[in-house]
Formats: structure tokens, sequence, C-alpha cells
């Protein structure tokens, strides 16, 4: 070994699989577990050092590194050990990328190494089994407190019930597994296992938000809810593959954040809401906590007459933010305005890869029905 652990170490780091995480697929792997033959980044490095009893890891430039360990990288690396530790990986299950929140990285890490999840699939059950129930913190619509209710997830039923009072016969909420969205959103929720649930009612979204001490929990009842999803679109399309559909169980936000919008005179003064860009439906909220939208606009395709133009119009009156968006739909005009260059720019790239996008046959239904609100 002439040029040296190093120089050896990052010759590895040049074969297939091994020049991006075995965890989370960032670039340029800086670290390795030489209990596990991994090459990882420096984010997933600090999970594995959670888990000393499973995996050690060193920095593949600055730590001290015996032929033996460089040896045992050699003859491992991140394919083969993807070939062991991912070899049953269910295709609803979530895959986090670099660009996800610790909690989903953590708990992939540690049901791949610690509790081995994918080579033993009886330990799949909690969320595989179609049926879940459990204790949940909640947060209430009025007061914004979070109380414990106990939900249930029923693929049979094709819904996910919560229950304000533990002997209540009936659920407070059911929500149809066909129309319900789930993402971490440990942030804007102020707790680091923070889950947000969307799902519609009378065509206007609902969101519920909630979060589970165990961050296992937690992520055992999201990959449940992709499941129940997953297995609803399996029915509904009987002829789709697995690949088609798993981009469909559950969808982050395109962009969320400020903006201010005025009314559809255009006279009114601008206001600041809370925006969320869910696919094709664009919400704004007073709060972004909110559990309905002040509003929802349908952004279609530019083949349907949907533009977004970098300013607004000259005569719009009132004071406002200074980096103007004008969305343009076929019944009227919407007036954003931001209040960094930056912000403005983060959204004209959300909005104009929807509307660079051709509408599929169901998204033109959803327009038919969709009602625009001011």
């Amino acid at each position: 070994m002439a040029e040296g652990p190093r120089g050896a170490l990052l010759g590895l780091l040049r074969r297939p699989g091994n020049a991006r995480c075995a965890d989370c697929g960032a670039a340029d792997p800086d670290w390795a577990s030489y209990t596990l033959g991994v090459f990882i980044c420096l984010s997933c490095s600090g999970i594995h050092r959670n888990i000393p009893q499973v995996s050690k890891v060193k920095s593949i430039r600055l730590d001290t590194w015996e032929e033996a360990q460089v040896e045992f990288m050699a003859s491992h690396g991140n394919d083969a050990a993807r070939a062991t530790y991912e070899s049953q990986v269910p295709s609803f299950h979530y895959r986090p990328t670099f660009a996800d929140c610790h909690l989903l990285r953590e708990q992939w890490i540690r049901a791949k190494y610690e509790r081995q999840e994918f080579t033993n699939p009886d330990r799949q059950e909690p969320y595989s089994a179609g049926y879940r129930e459990g204790f949940l913190w909640k947060r209430g619509r009025d007061n914004g407190q979070f109380l414990s209710r106990k939900f249930v997830l029923t693929e049979r039923e094709g819904a996910l019930k919560y229950f304000n009072r533990n002997d209540a016969k009936e659920p407070k909420a059911v929500m149809k597994i066909e129309h319900l969205n789930a993402t971490f959103q440990p942030a804007k929720i102020g707790h680091p296992h923070g889950l947000q649930i969307t799902y519609l009612r009378d065509n206007s979204t609902r969101n519920i938000f909630i979060y589970h001490e165990d961050g296992k929990e937690m992520v055992h009842w999201f990959n449940a809810l992709r499941a129940a999803r997953f297995h609803y679109l399996q029915v509904a399309f009987p002829g789709a593959c697995d690949t088609d559909l798993v981009p469909k169980l559950t969808r982050n936000y395109l962009k969320e954040g400020y903006m201010e919008k005025t009314g559809p005179k255009q006279t009114e003064g601008f206001r600041k809401r809370w925006f969320t860009m869910d696919d094709r439906r664009l919400m704004y909220f007073k709060d972004p906590l909110d559990a309905f939208a002040r509003g929802e606009v349908f952004i279609g395709s530019r083949e349907s007459g949907y533009t977004v133009l970098d300013r607004l119009p000259p005569s719009t009156q009132g004071h406002h933010w200074p980096h103007g968006i004008t969305i343009v739909t076929p019944e009227r005009r919407f007036l954003l305005a931001c209040e960094t260059e930056s912000e403005q720019r983060a959204w004209l790239d959300a909005f104009r890869k929807v509307v660079d996008r051709p509408m599929l046959p169901q998204e033109y239904a959803v327009e038919a029905h969709f009602k625009h609100k001011p």
C-alpha cells in the first residue's frame, strides 16, 4: 500500500456507488464507517456516532487509518452494503435524501443498520400491517394547544381517523386515504418530529399538525400512511407499475413562505399572508399553522392559459413589498409581492415549474371543480 491509507481510501471513493453517501445520496462523502464498510457524508456520520454498537466512523482525510480497516473498506463499499441492508425495502417506504429533515435520515439509518428492518420483513409490521392505532399529540384548531388524541389508520376503510375522547364512539374527523398527504414540518410545527397532514374536505384543503415524542413511532406512522396510499393506488390504477405509483404517495411542498397579496379588485391594501405551493394548489393562510386556507388558487399549464410574470402591473395601488409577481389565470390576475429578490426568484421558479408542466387528465377535472377564492 505504497500510496498510504489515505490515498487508497480516496481511490475507493472513485469506485461505482462510493461517490455518494450510502445513506442520503449527498455527493463527495468525506467520512466512512469502518465497521459497516460504507462511505458517508458529514451529516450522516453524526447519526452513525449515535449507534456506536453498530457503526464506528472516521474521517477519510483527517483521521489515522489502519491497513486492516482500509482493506475492510475495499472488500465492502456502498453497493455491497446496499445489497445487504436494503435488500427488502418495501416499495412504499420513504428513502430520505440529504434535503430531508434530520428525523427521516436518522430513522432510515437506524432502520437499516441498528434494527435491520430491511433484512427481516417481520420487523416491518408496524407500518405494513394495514392497520395502526395509537396516541399522537395534535394541535388544536382554535387554541393552538397540543393535546393527546387517538388516531386509527385502517386500509380496509381507506381512512385515517382521530377521536377527541378515548371513549368516543364516533371519530372527530375521517380523512380519506385517497386525498391524504403527509410531510414532515419540524421548523413550522416547532417540534423535531412534527408532521403536517393535509386532506380534502368539500374540495378545500384542511391541515392538521401532529407529533409523537418517539421519533421512530412518528416515522412508522408516516410510512404506514404511505403504505395505505400505495395499496389504494394499486387498486385505483391496476396497470401501473410501482415506479409510477411511489412518487404519488406523499409529496413535499414546492415552496412555502410569506408574501403580500391584494384582493380581487386589486384596489385593496396588500396584506402579509403565509403561502404554500402544493403541486398545483397555491394556498394562503393568515398563520402558517392555520387549519384552513383563507384562499386557494389552481395553477394550470401554459397551454391552458396560465402564465407567471416577474412584476406587478404599473397601475398597482397601495404600499407593498418591492418584488412583485403576477399570476395570470383564465379568470383573473393574482398580484403578489415578495420582501427580497431571492424570495421572488424562488417563488418564480416554483410557479414556472408548475406552469411549464402539461396537465394530466385528472387535473382538468380538479380545475373544473376548483373554486377560486378572493
